[in-house]
């Protein structure tokens, strides 16, 4: 009895201690899955100055923004949402093929890819000069006439997503501009950033298709509010532009 009883320890203590080594392997799986997983997240100063630029860029009125609203007015909200959803679905092509393309020109020669940054850097430049210089365009036209379809809207979306050469230019400069040379994890970052970009643009478009009116108005009514977007769009990016040129530098 007393031998059973000094031996009811010592089996508990190994009963413990196998379960451990059998938890063991499955717990350092899951942190090495886990790890994989946040290596395709940028850091957290990336990801706070990337929303702050995406937001900024949600709100400026543009070619995208003319046609959801323009559309809500004309044909419903349920035309200007596929319009929405059609561009959102550009979005996502420009950042499959930047990422593509991006992470061969990152394998093959990253000096080529500082290159594009620094080309990246005076584009943005350049866009923060024409939005103080030209303004936002935001015209939408409130006509009652022959009805799309929702695919049609949907593939007017796309088309001027993807037709858009400014569009075109900003994604192989803008998304770079959150990846390092030399990064191996670099294609998920990008498709991440993408798709975060897309996930910031939809809780601040959706209400303008909703309130397609208002919102309409009050920028024909308040050029200034379409001008204060226009300069927190231009100080983002040239700080985003001279961010990567002192990069440079050094």
């Amino acid at each position: 009895m007393a031998e059973t009883q000094g031996l009811d320890p010592l089996r508990k203590r190994s009963s413990r201690q196998s379960a451990v080594s059998r938890r063991g392997p499955c717990a350092a799986a899951g942190s090495v899955r886990l790890r994989r997983m946040l290596s395709f997240v940028p850091g957290t100063a990336s990801l706070v100055q990337f929303t702050i630029a995406t937001l900024i860029i949600a709100i400026t009125p543009g070619p995208d923004m003319t046609l959801f609203v323009g559309r809500a007015l004309s044909e419903g909200r349920a035309a200007g949402f596929a319009c929405m959803s059609g561009a959102l679905a550009g979005c996502m092509i420009h950042t499959s093929l930047v990422a593509v393309g991006l992470s061969a020109l990152i394998v093959a020669s990253p000096q080529a890819f500082l290159l594009l940054k620094a080309a990246g850097a005076g584009y943005l430049i350049w866009l923060a000069y024409q939005a103080l210089r030209h303004g936002s365009a935001f015209s939408p036209e409130k006509k009652a006439g022959a009805g799309h379809t929702l695919f049609q809207n949907w593939l007017t979306g796309v088309g001027i997503n993807l037709l858009n050469p400014k569009i075109i230019l900003f994604f192989m400069t803008f998304l770079p501009q959150f990846v390092s040379p030399g990064d191996p994890h670099a294609p998920g970052k990008l498709i991440f950033l993408g798709l975060f970009f897309i996930a910031l643009q939809i809780p601040v478009t959706a209400p303008m298709v909703i309130a397609a009116d208002r919102f309409a108005g009050l920028l024909k009514r308040s050029p200034r509010v379409t001008r204060v977007a226009d300069y927190l769009f231009a100080g983002v990016f040239s700080a985003f532009a001279l961010k990567i040129l002192g990069t440079q530098a050094r």
